[in-house]
Order: C-alpha cells, then sequence, then structure tokens
C-alpha cells in the first residue's frame, strides 16, 4: 500500500442492553441521607430554613401562641390602656409563655422525630409523621368536639370514628376556633371588675354633676390601683397556664 492511500474503515460496535434503572417504575431516585443514612448538612440547612419561614403560622395555628395574645390585650384594653404595655412586649410575652406551655410538646417531638431523622433512623416523611402525633394529641386536649363537628360538617365529610382520626386539615382550625372562645370567655371575666369601676364613677360624676369630665380619666387610676393590689398579670397569667393543665 503505497503511503498516504486511505484506510480500510473499521467495523460498528455491537451495539449494548441499556442499564437497569435504580427504581423499579423505571423513575430517577434521589438519595437526600449520607453514606451512613443520616440526613447531610445541606438538607437539614434547607428544612431549617423552610420551617423558619413557616414558623409564624405553624406558632398562630398549632400553639397557645393566639389565645395568650387575645387574652392580653383584652385586659390591655380594659386598663384602658391602648398602648401599654405596647404590642412588642404582650407578643414576647405570649412567645415565651407558650414556649413554657408547648415544652412538652417540644421535647415529645425531637425525641421522637428530630432526633431519629438526625441520627438516620427515620426518613423525612416518617419524621413528619412522628412529629405531628404530639401536637394532634396537644390540640385534641384543648378542641371542643362541636368545633370538630362543624369543621367536619363544613368539609362535607363524615364524621371521624375516633378523637385520633381526626385529619389535621380539619383539626387545625378547629382548635383555633376553641382557642378563641376560650380566649374571649377568659377576657370577658377580666372585663367585668373594670366595667363595675366605671359605672361606679361615671354614677358619681353624675351626681356631682361633673358631666363633662371625661369618666376614663378619673376611674383609670382606680383601675391601674386595684390591677396592682390583686397582682392582675399574676393571676392572668396563672389562669392561662393552668388552662393547659392536664392536656
Amino acid at each position: 500500500m503505497a503511503p498516504g492511500d486511505p484506510t480500510d474503515p473499521t467495523a460498528p460496535a455491537d451495539p449494548t442492553d441499556p442499564a437497569s434503572p435504580s427504581s423499579p417504575d423505571g423513575g430517577v431516585t434521589v438519595q437526600i441521607n449520607g453514606p451512613d443514612g443520616t440526613p447531610s448538612s445541606a438538607v437539614v440547612t434547607l428544612i431549617g430554613i423552610t420551617l423558619l419561614s413557616v414558623a409564624p403560622a405553624l406558632l398562630l395555628m398549632m400553639t397557645s401562641f393566639t389565645k395568650i395574645f387575645v387574652v392580653l390585650a383584652m385586659t390591655r384594653n380594659a386598663l384602658a390602656l391602648p398602648n401599654i404595655p405596647p404590642n412588642q412586649v404582650l407578643a414576647g410575652l405570649a412567645l415565651f409563655l407558650s414556649f413554657f406551655i408547648m415544652m412538652p410538646v417540644l421535647t415529645d417531638v425531637n425525641n421522637l422525630a428530630v432526633q431519629p431523622y438526625l441520627n438516620g433512623n427515620l426518613d423525612f416523611g416518617a419524621a413528619i409523621e412522628a412529629a405531628s402525633k404530639p401536637l394532634q394529641t396537644f390540640m385534641l386536649a384543648h378542641t371542643r368536639q362541636e368545633d370538630i363537628a362543624l369543621m367536619t360538617r363544613a368539609a362535607g365529610m363524615d364524621n371521624p370514628a375516633s378523637a385520633a382520626d381526626v385529619p389535621m386539615t380539619t383539626l387545625i382550625p378547629s382548635f383555633m376556633i376553641s382557642e378563641l372562645r376560650a380566649a374571649f370567655i377568659i377576657g370577658f371575666v377580666i372585663f367585668i371588675p373594670f366595667l363595675i369601676i366605671d359605672i361606679v364613677v361615671s354614677s358619681a360624676l353624675m351626681s356631682m354633676g361633673m358631666m363633662m369630665l371625661p369618666p376614663v380619666m378619673v376611674s383609670l387610676p382606680f383601675k391601674i390601683l386595684l390591677f396592682i393590689l390583686v397582682d392582675g398579670w399574676g393571676l392572668v397569667i396563672t389562669a392561662l397556664i393552668q388552662s393547659y393543665r392536664g392536656g
């Protein structure tokens, strides 16, 4: 063969069989856990950021925060002090009282779901299911059956066979309604003594002919004095904590 002549082409290679898929249904699986079964730090960080973004909604809907904040706000209004203490102070107090009341529930969530998931003993779905059980038990203990029946009828669903069969989509609004009802009952009881003081002061001013003097200006010091003498904040906070005992 002379130099520069073209060479014969090579025969094509035989086709190979495609590799079997990693999942039985032919889909693509993504492993979010490390080699030892524990979740990677990136996944833990992503889950933490997601929980922080939905934490305000979870705090309002599934804890005692709403009831405590409403009662404290109604106490402030009963004293005729619309801005003292400010909303930031009431929200902070309600937040720490909620942590105090919810600590047993949070402990169960950590022991049953968070730590097993971080140790690789549970996958993400099982951890979510395990974490929802203590919260469901807490909400069921402080939700009226009438409110659960109300939301069940509103959703057009059949009555659950037992309390444990109530879905979270029905339990959460039922719990919120029950909490608001209990908060308004406590607020009504708080308003009664201050209303009596307003009536007495108004009657006294009317009898003295001092109709141009606002009764609130005169009754406010007596309200504050009464609230201090009976240790009002202590009574309100004690009543709120005791309302969750046994649940």
